[in-house]
């Protein structure tokens, strides 16, 4: 059981010989080896994400070459980014992400030809966790030790979703969700019960939001999440030289990087903000609307 709980990957196996699928030149693309794609990933990525990608990126070039399509597990924001960069300067190998529902951060990858990613089924599970906490609140943090605490390891889950006094939902690798629905029997001390249901019948919530605005002379990042976070200049200073800043899902030590709509934000402790429209003023300044995620 535990050498199928640690299984890093999926594979599902299509073959076509018919020359339009591109497979040859997806392979030639490919032969710089994974240390030349690598030089793309961001310079500012820990080491535990650029270990991440080089693995999806060993992926691609088996997906390339034995005409397959090849599932990636969960992998966490910043590995989705860096892996999707690569992809997009390959013209015959590309990706699908899926992670249950819209809002989704965790996501699964499959990757290969478009024509065969086509056909693909399904790569994620919705597992129900129902028990009453009425008595005793679920947190993140209970639903996900709990599940640990089975053998399945954290890349084999996407998004758990809470639903309040109810319990919660997981998302999972279809092979490891029958293991889980007999396994899990106690969420800390409350007896829960798992069932898996359609992804359709996921219930969550949109993230809350509260429109900020802010004028600024600059688009400096320590300008805007200084507005944003509501904390000083110097302190957002500290926060970036101690690596607690991301953009993007990339962390950024530089108070002098520029922002820019659709960018996100997001500093440990602290929560998420997302640029929205910037608009300049007549007196050369910048308008700048601030969705913060409450």
């Amino acid at each position: 059981m535990c050498v199928c709980v640690r299984e890093r990957e999926t594979v599902i196996v299509s073959y076509c010989s018919h020359p339009s699928f591109g497979i040859c030149s997806a392979t030639q693309a490919l032969q710089g080896g994974v240390d030349t794609f690598m030089k793309g990933v961001g310079g500012n990525s820990d080491k535990d994400t650029i270990e991440h990608v080089k693995r999806v990126i060993e992926m691609i070039e088996r997906a390339a070459s034995k005409r397959e399509v090849l599932h990636t597990d969960f992998l966490t924001p910043p590995v989705l980014k860096e892996s999707m960069l690569t992809l997009g300067k390959l013209d015959h190998v590309k990706a699908i992400a899926q992670g249950g529902y819209p809002e989704a951060e965790r996501c699964r990858l499959s990757v290969g030809h478009p024509k065969l990613l086509a056909t693909d089924p399904d790569i994620v599970y919705a597992i129900r966790i129902s028990g009453n906490f009425s008595f005793q609140p679920c947190s993140h943090g209970d639903l996900l030790g709990a599940i640990l605490s089975t053998g399945i390891s954290r890349n084999k889950l996407g998004d758990i979703v809470l639903q309040g006094e109810k319990g919660g939902q997981v998302l999972i690798v279809p092979e490891l969700a029958d293991f889980l629905t007999s396994t899990l029997d106690k969420v800390g001390n409350v007896t829960v019960s798992c069932k898996r249901i359609p992804l359709l019948a996921l219930e969550y919530e949109p993230p809350r939001t509260k429109l900020l605005k802010t004028i600024e002379a600059s688009l400096r990042l320590d300008a805007i999440a200084s507005a944003g976070f509501k904390v000083s200049r110097t302190k957002m200073a500290g926060l970036l030289s101690n690596g607690d800043v991301r953009v993007n899902w990339t962390t950024a030590m530089k108070s002098n990087t520029t922002v820019k709509t659709r960018d996100l934000i997001s500093v440990t402790g602290k929560g998420r903000l997302k640029i929205g429209e910037i608009v300049s003023t007549r007196k050369g300044k910048f308008a700048v609307e601030l969705i913060r995620y409450i």
